[in-house]
């Protein structure tokens, strides 16, 4: 079973880097935003980019290092209203071949598949991971008041004794 294709797929062959790095602008097109955004459960997404530096890394590995800006609608918790809105988020990622992230100990290092890494990818990964799961717009709040019915406090079990007591 292979695994889905990507919605927005920029792949880079990793041995095609030069030894000073390069650096790679890429941009999703319209029918990419909107297969993003159904992915991120966002109303839409109006623009994706994203500049990349992608550095030879560890002998056989890459870094990837640089920033993503997305023009994006979400729906916020509080009047649950669509907003539109603009986000800028980095991007640091370490790729090494397959046996090798291993050998290096650290958990956040990707395999490089094929010889093969997906920037679109990378940057689709890190606008899911840093959006905002509660977003609201700009000035709202929950409202701090508690509502009347809350104020008020329940008549206490030992009030009704006490007024039982004195009919005695």
């Amino acid at each position: 079973m292979s695994s889905p294709s990507p919605e927005f797929s920029r792949p880079l062959r990793v041995d095609r880097v030069p030894r000073l790095g390069s650096t790679e602008k890429i941009e999703a097109d319209p029918a990419e935003r909107t297969a993003l955004a159904r992915r991120l459960e966002i109303p839409a997404l109006h623009g994706l980019t994203a500049k990349l530096r992608a550095t030879p890394w560890r002998g056989g590995g890459l870094q990837l290092d640089g920033a993503l800006e997305a023009d994006l609608e979400q729906v916020s918790v509080v009047s649950l209203e669509p907003f539109r809105h603009s986000v800028a988020f980095p991007v640091l990622r370490y790729f090494l071949p397959p046996g090798r992230e291993t050998e290096a100990g650290e958990e956040e290092i990707d395999v490089i598949e094929n010889g093969v890494i997906d920037l679109g990818e990378v940057v689709a990964e890190a606008l899911a991971l840093e959006l905002d799961p509660y977003p609201r717009k700009p000035g709202e709040a929950f409202d701090e008041e508690t509502p009347p019915e809350i104020e008020e406090k329940p008549p206490s079990p030992f009030a009704a004794l006490s007024r039982l007591r004195g009919k005695e």
